[in-house]
């Protein structure tokens, strides 16, 4: 076999097994956005803001649940970006699948320097010496196989999976008096100023931050095309493992304001590592600096797989440079993981050598874009079904529950999620970015439209 061979001759591997695909949805989602950035959610909602990551969850949940229907009604799609070109049109998949690559090529350089900050205590290099060496091996790592993407991702998962149930245990123990000296500490939900101290509109407002954490969980519709049975593996952890997820994150942050006062957590520290201290675990913050490590780099190993997956993609359907296709002997798109490398370069370069304001920036203009992304999904899975019962075949085995109230129901409160980021001033910024980034997907659409159409007029004359 030759070192790069055409993808429609061999396609991607086949190599992922049934418990990769589980701990690369689990993967991705668990990342750094619980471990420290549920400090930002439990400041803004009080000990109420378990009640954000459960309305979240339960939204997410149902957008999983749509793709757990298309999956099953279309077996051949190999990757969710592509549910919206086949609901929507070839626009839809163009827009869907350029944004969702801009959103987790972005994540590549933000998940490096926050991985380069955590190892600078332990290591005598500046964060841009450790950033690159990160992007480097994670380089490295996704340019050898799918296989040993998911190897990696297998362990990095079973780590974090492992510290939030034993961190659930031992915090459970406390909250309930059996091993806190003083007795129950549930009294911490009510006694800092009430359950709800900010009110319930302080909940709701903070369902924007929580949602961008939480989101993730549909990696496994792009991973599951490098398995021996994709429609089945999508059809199967489309819920289930959003379910898991769901009861970490609730359950986590339920026990957190239970053993420790809300007015104590601190944005942009840990709230597992102030549990920990208050129930006098030894070396907590070692403990948890090492756990956040291993989050970061599983976040940032998933974000270089996605970003290389969907620009496969892509090019697959003649949305991007055709040698972005080709796969090297081991079927990985070598061009597609170097574009992620280089993307993640540049922003580490950009991060710690450059204005700041330039990388936050790029940060801020990708804020939304997966509310639009589930948006778009979300109309492709009401119109397949749509257009299904019109034909009058039979329901997929795994239907959408309530339909089409529920469907339409996470279509409006998506847009509830835009409305409270136009109207919160902390976010502003992330949402009117994005609006930018989501009318440049357009307008780079219109122009390939046109050119295409451009080079078909030559060839319809000449017939």
């Amino acid at each position: 076999m030759t070192i790069e061979t055409a993808a429609a001759t061999d396609g991607l591997s086949r190599s992922l097994k049934g418990r990769h695909l589980t701990m690369i949805s689990i993967g991705g989602i668990i990342g750094a956005g619980l471990f420290v950035g549920s400090s930002t959610a439990i400041i803004a909602g009080g000990p109420a803001s378990f009640l954000s990551y459960a309305i979240t969850g339960m939204l997410i949940l149902i957008v999983m649940r749509m793709l757990g229907e298309m999956a099953t009604a279309l077996p051949t799609v190999r990757s969710f970006t592509e549910f919206a070109r086949a609901g929507l049109g070839d626009g839809a998949g163009f827009v869907v699948g350029w944004l969702y690559w801009y959103f987790w090529v972005l994540v590549v350089p933000v998940e490096a320097i926050a991985g380069a900050k955590i190892l600078q205590q332990w290591l005598p290099l500046t964060p841009l010496e450790i950033g690159l060496g990160l992007m480097s091996v994670m380089t490295a790592v996704n340019l050898m196989s799918a296989r040993s993407y998911a190897e990696f991702e297998f362990w990095f998962a079973s780590i974090k999976v492992a510290a939030i149930l034993v961190f659930i245990a031992i915090a459970a123990s406390y909250a309930f008096g059996w091993s806190s000296p003083h007795g129950s500490t549930f009294a911490n939900l009510t006694a800092h100023g009430g359950f709800t101290p900010h009110g319930w509109i302080a909940v709701i407002a903070a369902v924007p931050t929580v949602f961008f954490a939480m989101t993730g969980a549909e990696i496994t519709t792009i991973a599951a095309a490098e398995s021996s049975q994709p429609g089945k593996a999508v059809a199967k952890l489309s819920t289930t493992v959003i379910w898991r997820i769901l009861i970490f994150y609730v359950i986590s942050v339920l026990l957190i304001v239970s053993v420790v006062p809300w007015t104590q957590v601190r944005p942009g520290q840990s709230p597992f590592t102030l549990a920990l201290n208050t129930m006098h675990v030894r070396l907590a913050g070692t403990l948890m600096s090492a756990i956040i490590l291993t989050a970061v780099l599983s976040c940032l190993n998933s974000a270089f797989y996605v970003s290389s997956r969907v620009l496969f993609v892509l090019a697959e359907h003649g949305d991007a440079p055709p040698l972005l296709v080709r796969l090297n002997e081991r079927r990985v798109p070598t061009m597609s993981v170097l574009i992620g490398a280089a993307a993640g370069f540049l922003g580490i370069v950009a991060a710690t050598e450059t204005p700041q304001s330039v990388f936050d920036f790029l940060v801020s203009s990708s804020g939304a874009l997966i509310v639009y992304v589930y948006m778009l999904i979300s109309l492709a899975q009401i119109r397949l079904r749509r257009d299904r019962e019109r034909r009058g075949e039979p329901p997929p085995a795994i239907q959408m529950w309530l339909f089409p109230w529920l469907s339409i129901g996470a279509l409006g409160a998506m847009a509830a999620v835009l409305v409270a980021m136009a109207f919160t001033p902390r976010m502003q910024q992330d949402f009117y970015t994005s609006c930018g980034t989501l009318t440049v997907a357009v307008l780079a659409y219109l122009i390939v439209r046109a050119r295409r159409n451009r080079r078909r007029r030559p060839t319809l004359r000449s017939s």
